[in-house]
C-alpha cells in the first residue's frame, strides 16, 4: 500500500508538471509589472487600497452581524428595499453561476446572465434573463458584472467583453480559487474608472446546499472608488453574502492565496492522490476511513482543470507540492529507518544465537567432566596396584 500511495503522488505530479510552463508561469505574475504606464490602467492612479473608503466601524458591524443573528435580523429587514436591489450580470453561467443565482434572485435582485453554452431554458427556470450575445448584456447596463468562469478561461472571457458598452463606473467582481491572478488581470485590462472587487466564496453548490450560514467568504476591495454611491454598491453586494450569514473575512488576494495554498490545494492534492488508490468502502471503516473517503467524493466531483488552475495560477502552490513531497519523503525515512534497526537486531541476534550454539559443544558439561576423571583415576588406581 505504501509503494501505491507513492506511485499515486509521483502519478499526479507528472500530470500536473506535464501541463506546466515555465514561461507562461512567470509571465503571469509578472505582467502587470511589465505593462506600460499607457496600458497598465493601475499605474499611477491613487485608489483607496482594501476598503480604504469605508469606515472600519462598517466592518466591525459586519462581521458582529454573522455572530448575532438576531441582531442582525432587524438590521436586515430595514436594508433590503427596493434601492438594496442591484443589477448583476453573471457571466460564465455554469454550475456555480446557476448556484450563487438562486439567491441573488430569492433577495429580489436582478440577474442577467450570459455564457458560451445555451443555458436559456436553466435560466427561465430560475427567473434569469439569458443574453447570448455579450454586446446585448452590456447594453442592459448591469451595475455588477459577476465573473463565475473557470481559473482557465478568465483571461479569455475578460478580454471578450465589450467595456466600451458597460457604464464607467461598472463594479467588477470574481469569484475564482484563486485571487493574485484575477486581481492582476482586473488591473491590467479594466479602465481605470471601473470598481474592482475580488471574491472568494469558501463552499460550493455541494457543501452550500442547505444554505451559506457560518461558512466563509473572504473579499478584497482592491479598488473601490471614494464615491458614496459606489461605496454603497460594494457593500450592497458584500451584504448579499453577509444576510445569507457567511462569515465575512476581509484579506488581501496575496494573503489568501498564501493561505489557500496551505489547505485548499493541500486538500484537492491528498483528495486525488487518493483517488488514484481506488479506496473502497469495507464493513469495518473507521471515522478517519470515512473522511477519507469523503474527501476523494469531494475532490473527485471538481475538474482536473480545478485542480490545476489551483497549482498554476497561485504562486504558492509550488512550495506546498514540494514541502509535501519531502513531508512524504522523510516519513518513509523514518518507516524504513525504524524497520531497518529491527531487521539488522533479527539478523544479527540470529548469528549470536548461531556462534553459541557452536560453541557449545567445545566445553563438556560438569557432570560429564567429572564422571570422566573419577573413571580416569579409577583405572589408574588399578594398574598400580
Amino acid at each position: 500500500m505504501l509503494e501505491r500511495l507513492d506511485s499515486a503522488f509521483e502519478s499526479l505530479r507528472n500530470e500536473l508538471f506535464g501541463r506546466l510552463h515555465g514561461v507562461v508561469r512567470n509571465q503571469l505574475f509578472d505582467k502587470v509589472k511589465r505593462l506600460p504606464p499607457e496600458r497598465n490602467y493601475a499605474a499611477g492612479f491613487n485608489w483607496p487600497q482594501n476598503g480604504a473608503a469605508l469606515p472600519p466601524t462598517s466592518l466591525a458591524i459586519r462581521s458582529q452581524d454573522v455572530a448575532q443573528p438576531n441582531e442582525y435580523k432587524g438590521q436586515i429587514s430595514k436594508s433590503v428595499d427596493d434601492s438594496s436591489k442591484l443589477k448583476i450580470a453573471v457571466v460564465g453561467f455554469g454550475n456555480f453561476g446557476q448556484f450563487l443565482a438562486k439567491t441573488l434572485v430569492r433577495q429580489g435582485n436582478t440577474v442577467l446572465a450570459y455564457s458560451r453554452s445555451d443555458y436559456s431554458d436553466v435560466a427561465q427556470e430560475l427567473g434569469v434573463s439569458y443574453f447570448s450575445n455579450a454586446d446585448d448584456l452590456c447594453e442592459e447596463h448591469p451595475e455588477v458584472i459577476l465573473l463565475c468562469s473557470s481559473i482557465l478561461s478568465t483571461e479569455r472571457v475578460l478580454k471578450s467583453l465589450p467595456l466600451q458598452r458597460l457604464k464607467r463606473n461598472t463594479l467588477f467582481v470574481d469569484v475564482l480559487s484563486v485571487k493574485e491572478f484575477p486581481r492582476s488581470l482586473f488591473l491590467q485590462y479594466l479602465p481605470p474608472d471601473f470598481d474592482v472587487l475580488c471574491t472568494h466564496p469558501m463552499f460550493g453548490s455541494e457543501s452550500g446546499k442547505k444554505g451559506w450560514n457560518g461558512l466563509p467568504f473572504v473579499y478584497d476591495k482592491v479598488r473601490v472608488a471614494n464615491d458614496e454611491s459606489r461605496v454603497s454598491r460594494c457593500d450592497q453586494f458584500l451584504n448579499i453574502f453577509a444576510r445569507e450569514g457567511c462569515q465575512m473575512v476581509e484579506m488581501s488576494c496575496a494573503e489568501h492565496d498564501w493561505h489557500a495554498a496551505g489547505f485548499q490545494f493541500i486538500t484537492h492534492t491528498m483528495g486525488r492522490v487518493l483517488e488514484k488508490l481506488g479506496l473502497e468502502s469495507t464493513p469495518i471503516n473507521t471515522i478517519g476511513y470515512e473522511t477519507l473517503l469523503n474527501l476523494v467524493e469531494n475532490t473527485a466531483g471538481d475538474s482536473f482543470d480545478l485542480y490545476y488552475g489551483l497549482f498554476m495560477y497561485n504562486a504558492n502552490a509550488m512550495e506546498q507540492l514540494e514541502r509535501l513531497d519531502h513531508s512524504f519523503e522523510s516519513l518513509k525515512k523514518q518507516l524504513f529507518g525504524r524497520l531497518h534497526g529491527v531487521l539488522r537486531k533479527q539478523l544479527f541476534g540470529n548469528a549470536e544465537k548461531f556462534q553459541v550454539s557452536q560453541e557449545k559443544p567445545m566445553l563438556p558439561k560438569h557432570s560429564q567432566s567429572s564422571a570422566a576423571l573419577a573413571s580416569s583415576s579409577d583405572t589408574l588406581h588399578a594398574q598400580n596396584n
